[in-house]
């Protein structure tokens, strides 16, 4: 069910995903990923949240301020902002099903998911591909523009560290038809998925074209951190394409399988 729901700001765009009442299992929050990763990943979303009403669970989509058919524009976006909205479209969901919500982050909403949880009840997250350096992220959105001037050879280059200045000097940057802020961008800079407080069932999932799937590295490091805190983490590697940065759009049914499966023992 599509719908605007009301915000501080602007109307946020949803899509509620609802089950049979008597059957609901719970709630789930998306939080979708940063820029254009957003449009590349909305077929994704949209299968694993149909999927997951089938199996019993309400799940709410929604479009961060600035984002998709949402209120505002990018240009006017805040890190702040964001989180604000995930909290109070979770305390939205919560009302509207019963259900504290868990947290389903994509690529950078699993930043801020981990940093809007401790404003919430639930401690369950549901984390896909998840960015664990939001200042890593960042660099590598800013070196986008420089590929383009590459591409282009248009105009004056200018360099990653001189995007990073006129950010820190208080004015937006252009990269690749998307005028980030500073507002936006500083607050990404200082992300970093840290656990919450509050230990909780997590969930991590991510897709590998390898032949044989396997978690990143710097994953590891990151999910050993999470269970030093006390968090309860079921983390699997699925194969499938890198759906997220893909031109086309692209299909990964492994990880919606690995999903559902993973999921069940919040249901018990």
């Amino acid at each position: 069910m599509p719908f605007f729901l009301p915000l501080e700001q602007g109307d946020r765009f949803c899509i509620l995903h609802r089950p049979d009442a008597a059957v609901c299992k719970g709630a789930i929050l998306y939080i979708h990923p940063f820029a254009e990763e957003l449009n590349r990943c909305r077929r994704m979303a949209a299968l694993q949240a149909r999927a997951l009403r089938a199996a019993g669970w309400a799940v709410l989509q929604i479009d961060l301020f600035g984002c998709g058919d949402s209120a505002g524009e990018f240009v006017n976006a805040t890190w702040l902002r964001w989180i604000e909205d995930v909290i109070e479209a979770a305390r939205w969901l919560e009302g509207e099903t019963g259900h504290a919500p868990a947290l389903w982050g994509l690529r950078a909403g699993c930043l801020l998911a981990t940093q809007a949880a401790p404003g919430l009840a639930s401690s369950r997250l549901l984390l896909w591909q998840p960015v664990v350096s939001g200042r890593q992220f960042l660099q590598q959105f800013l070196r986008l523009r420089i590929g383009s001037q590459i591409v282009s050879n248009a105009g004056a280059n200018v360099t990653v560290g001189e995007l990073r200045e006129a950010l820190q000097a208080g004015r937006a940057v252009e990269v690749t038809g998307y005028t980030l802020s500073p507002g936006l961008a500083s607050g990404l800079d200082a992300a970093d998925l840290r656990p919450p407080d509050a230990a909780g069932a997590v969930i991590w999932l991510e897709v590998s074209a390898a032949p044989q799937a396997a978690l990143l590295p710097a994953s590891v490091t990151y999910v050993e951190r999470w269970r030093a805190a006390g968090h309860s983490i079921d983390m699997r590697a699925v194969a499938g394409p890198p759906f997220w940065q893909t031109p086309e759009i692209a299909e990964a049914p492994e990880l919606v399988r690995a999903t559902l499966e993973a999921i069940q023992a919040w249901s018990k």
